[in-house]
């Protein structure tokens, strides 16, 4: 809290349209139907310019969502960063444990259970499918812990790792980028794609529409379509986010 402490400052940055950085330090909960017992903070949506959602979710000891999520046109996405929890739907269950996640299709309600004695944290994710003839995504688990990384575009000091397949059944990814001290991308990006990143660790100095701006752990960044975009990582630490990414499509007329 800053006051009476101190004085009412945000680090909080919001272009609508462009980008936005959401520290944690503004965050509000938020009631959201379907979700017993948790915290819920919108960290993107389309009200900001996003074409998805993105969610900060902490489960309490007895938290769930038996109500489903998702369904229909909509896929969505969990991850745990904290805790334990059942993620399933109809057909599929996995107990999700830090790093672990699922990702459902379309059609596929997805249900979250707290299983653990104390709180479980969670980044949430949902958007429209944007359908190709002949294709159609499936319910994948997994957990980063298990996933090599790989050299992001030849600089050794940076790191990635993809969640989901790159089948062109799949209309978006989930990334884990990881950048060493002093690490940063290999030229300023400039992109049709967008993408929300909730960032684990570190701090750094962003790159966004021409402004560099300081970023740090437990931040979240919107990046609009062709926002120029890249970073410096600064301090002791690896920095390292969790980042949503649109894929494998045209672009609509």
């Amino acid at each position: 809290m800053g006051y009476p402490k101190d004085l009412l400052i945000s680090r909080a940055v919001v272009k609508h349209g462009s980008y936005a950085i959401v520290p944690p330090e503004g965050l509000v909960n938020n009631v959201i139907p379907g979700f017993e017992d948790c915290k819920v903070s919108i960290l993107a949506s389309p009200k900001m310019g996003a074409s998805f959602v993105h969610y900060l979710v902490t489960m309490d000891k007895a938290g769930k969502n038996t109500q489903g999520f998702g369904g229909a046109e909509i896929e969505t996405f969990v991850f745990c960063m904290e805790g334990k929890i059942k993620a399933y739907t109809q057909a599929q269950e996995a107990v999700l444990e830090d790093g672990g996640y699922m990702y459902c299709p379309p059609g596929e309600k997805l249900y979250l259970e707290n299983l653990a004695d104390g709180e479980a944290k969670l980044i949430l994710y949902k958007q429209k499918y944007e359908a190709l003839d002949g294709v159609q995504p499936w319910v994948v688990v997994g957990n980063v812990n298990e996933i090599a990384e790989r050299v992001y575009d030849d600089m050794e000091n940076v790191k990635i790792i993809d969640l989901l397949p790159t089948d062109l059944a799949f209309d978006m990814n989930m990334h884990i980028l990881t950048f060493e001290p002093a690490g940063s991308h290999p030229f300023v990006e400039t992109h049709v794609q967008e993408h929300g990143a909730y960032l684990f660790s570190g701090e750094g100095m962003y790159y966004l529409d021409n402004e560099w701006i300081p970023v740090k752990k437990g931040d979240y960044i919107w990046f609009g379509p062709y926002v120029p975009q890249a970073v410096y990582a600064v301090g002791r630490e690896k920095l390292s986010y969790l980042y949503s990414k649109d894929c494998n499509r045209d672009a609509a007329l």
